[in-house]
């Protein structure tokens, strides 16, 4: 039996998933979560082969899980399942060690193959945007990240510096290489730009 951890803040598709991958008889959802954080603790408790999980949740999101439980030396797969079929989402989700990347609109018998191929160690990509991730390069580093992530959010630099313990120069110099980066004028462009290449 493979046991599994479904993690993902929209309460239907929460139910879905799981209630899809139970008419499979050799699949059990042996729990739920609705944010990053309550999956982290789930899956430290339940231990189970493989995670799905969206990737924008609340609290952490489904790359940075991977990323914890990688750290952790956890041996639950992590698979993704999410409406963000970007290139650089999914490198960023290879970079971080996530075994599978799947969108929504993926069939429930494909979904099911996925999760038996992750749970025996295999990897599992959606085949439109295999080839496409590996040419996508990140160009921002993690903090260039963090920085514009805040900046998307109207904050001022003095906000963006108390909020991540930076002085407001640093935050001046992180949002100035990230705009030449992305080749931006400002740094709302730089955030548009960012977010649709999925490095956001």
């Amino acid at each position: 039996m493979i046991r599994v951890v479904v993690a993902e803040d929209q309460v239907m598709v929460l139910g879905a998933l799981s209630a899809l991958l139970e008419l499979d008889g050799d699949i059990a959802v042996v729990g739920r979560a609705a944010d990053g954080i309550a999956a982290l603790d789930l899956i430290r408790r339940e231990k189970p082969d493989v995670v799905i999980s969206d990737i924008e949740m609340p609290g952490m999101t489904g790359i940075e899980l991977a990323r914890q439980l990688g750290a952790e030396k956890n041996s639950a797969r992590v698979l993704i399942v999410t409406t963000f079929g970007r290139p650089g989402y999914l490198r960023r989700a290879l970079d971080a060690g996530v075994y599978g990347y799947l969108l929504k609109d993926t069939p429930s018998d494909q979904l099911a193959a996925a999760v038996r191929k992750v749970a025996a160690g295999g990897r599992a990509v959606a085949p439109e945007l295999s080839e496409a991730a590996w040419g996508v390069a990140d160009p921002l580093s993690e903090r260039e990240r963090d920085v514009l992530r805040l900046a998307e959010q109207g904050r001022s630099n003095k906000e963006i510096a108390d909020t991540l313990a930076l002085s407001a120069g640093t935050v001046r110099n992180y949002l100035y290489e990230a705009a030449q980066k992305l080749d931006a004028q400002n740094r709302v462009e730089a955030a548009r730009i960012a977010r649709a290449n999925g490095w956001l």
